[in-house]
């Protein structure tokens, strides 16, 4: 057993937690991060690229749309390279309430989020996609932002504070001792080692999984209920700002260029479980009726991808159990001890990305006073190495780049522009991760082919580098293909079937796949 001593631990690698690990080892903590899976596999890489400009909460959710705005500011500056100022508006369509519009910018004025109507002839002329009929459109500052680049960057900063990033280690057990926490058991799911960590302190910042950290310890339930939300990723930029109808927060009213594609979200639904979540066919059919709303001829785009994420809400008692739509989006700490009986351990919940930085600097301020220490939050004015301290990025930065490097650097994933050395040089950081972890990092297998090419020459490369050995790269790939699958089939029509078709070819024309030798021993992913 490995043994570890850390003032504080942070359960839950989502933007919440290396939120939080950065800023507790920025205020001079010896701290650990623990995530059972890879940073930003839950809920923070499941979601629509959204970077508010606080516009969607201005009537709903006063407060939110405030931190919002303010956190909008704060994020494009110190990770700049992980977020895009494509801009927003909020359209009224052809069959939408045109008054609503009224009171969002009366909302927007009282709440500090920037916003101003423009002309039905500006937006079409800017979005000429947009739905003829809209009857007004409020220009905002809405932007779109990588989740995985932006969790990494809070990470890799954390990491330069000294803090410890330790990702595929599940927590098993939390000790407490006379009321106090005292010790976290994991393991290591890549060997199987069972570590324990000595601490005064635990930050349960697990998302959907709070509960079930939460009860760890032997806290009382804690009402944290996962909201399901569909998304659909389309082939390419249908608009280039974000496109929000100008309507009371709802299903599928949010179309958000991200990259090279364009990302129709989401739905709402209540779950019991955070590791079960369904993508029904009747959501996906639900999001391409509400894109056609936005952008007429939708439907006949090319869908690439569809995916469900979970939403950490906090149980909300001015709305029923099962309205997870309209429950708040505001954040919410939880302290055990006034709840529990439970000292050294605080739950954080709600919230969303946009103000992953304001939630840690919550909880971590919370602790500092349960603690009785004062040291001061620096987040909001410290950019983020490799992010920060440069411009925001654009969608063709990696065109850019192969411009440069082309003639030295082979290209292996064209929809992505990912190049060899892009390739190899995330593998030799991260040996022991899947071809999905790098995915996450590299956009491997993201754009139309869905690494029907790419995955293959990865897996060559990764083999041919001796990073892997044959069984390793099989299952390495086998895996990949199973995943891609889950977001694939919701979605096959038109184009995207005829190019699965040919990936399932080319995978067992030339590899006979489903026949491989299977592992004589297990192969840990």
């Amino acid at each position: 057993m490995r043994k570890l001593a850390v003032d504080v631990v942070v359960i839950g690698g989502g933007s919440t937690g290396a939120g939080v690990v950065r800023d507790v080892a920025m205020r001079g903590y010896s701290t650990v991060l623990l995530e059972r899976a890879d940073l930003g596999q839950g809920t923070t890489g499941r979601f629509h690229g959204l970077l508010h400009s606080g516009g969607r909460y201005v009537v709903s959710d006063p407060l939110s749309a405030t931190e919002c705005a303010q956190e909008n500011a704060i994020l494009s500056r110190i990770q700049a390279g992980a977020v895009e100022m494509t801009g927003g508006y909020f359209v009224t369509g052809p069959d939408d309430d045109p008054s609503f519009a009224d009171k969002f910018l009366a909302g927007a004025a009282a709440t500090g989020v920037p916003a101003q109507e423009i002309t039905v002839a500006e937006a079409l002329r800017n979005e000429p996609r947009l739905n003829r009929g809209i009857k007004r459109a409020i220009e905002v500052l809405d932007g779109t932002v990588d989740g995985w680049q932006l969790v990494w960057g809070a990470a890799n900063s954390a990491r330069h504070y000294g803090a410890q990033i330790l990702t595929y280690h599940q927590v098993t057990k939390i000790d407490t001792v006379d009321g106090h926490v005292a010790a976290v058991h994991c393991k290591d799911l890549k060997n199987g080692e069972d570590v324990l960590i000595e601490t005064g302190f635990v930050l349960n910042c697990a998302g959907p999984w709070a509960g079930q950290i939460a009860a760890m310890a032997g806290a009382h339930p804690v009402d944290v209920i996962p909201g399901r939300g569909i998304m659909v990723a389309m082939s390419h930029r249908l608009v280039n700002r974000v496109v929000n109808r100008c309507i009371y927060p709802a299903d599928g009213d949010i179309l958000v260029p991200v990259h090279t594609v364009s990302i129709i979200g989401t739905t709402d639904v209540k779950v019991d479980d955070p590791d079960h979540l369904e993508i029904e066919q009747a959501e996906v059919q639900q999001m391409f009726d509400a894109g056609e709303v936005l952008v007429p001829g939708f439907r006949k785009a090319r869908a690439l991808h569809a995916w469900a994420g979970a939403r950490p809400l906090i149980k909300d008692n001015r709305v029923a159990a099962t309205d997870t739509r309209h429950m708040s989006r505001g954040m919410a700490v939880i302290d055990h001890t006034t709840r529990d009986g439970l000292d050294g351990m605080l739950t954080i919940g709600g919230g969303k990305l946009t103000t992953y930085r304001l939630m840690a600097e919550h909880i971590v301020d919370a602790m500092c006073d349960k603690l009785g220490e004062k040291r001061v939050c620096r987040t909001a004015e410290e950019d983020m190495p490799v992010e920060g301290a440069g411009p925001n990025y654009v969608v063709t930065h990696r065109l850019h780049d192969r411009e440069h490097d082309r003639l030295d650097d082979q290209i292996i994933c064209e929809c992505e522009l990912m190049s060899r050395k892009m390739f190899t040089d995330a593998l030799a950081e991260q040996p022991k991760g899947t071809f999905d972890d790098l995915r996450r990092q590299l956009r491997l297998g993201m754009g139309p082919c869905q690494g029907g090419f790419c995955s293959m020459r990865a897996t060559g490369i990764a083999l041919a580098s001796e990073h892997i050995d044959i069984e390793r790269a099989t299952e390495l790939l086998r895996l990949f293909l199973k995943n891609r699958w889950i977001g694939l089939w919701p979605i096959l029509h038109g184009d995207q079937l005829r190019q699965t078709a040919l990936d399932n070819w080319i995978f067992s024309g030339t590899l006979d796949i489903e026949h491989l030798p299977a592992a004589e021993s297990e192969v840990v992913l």
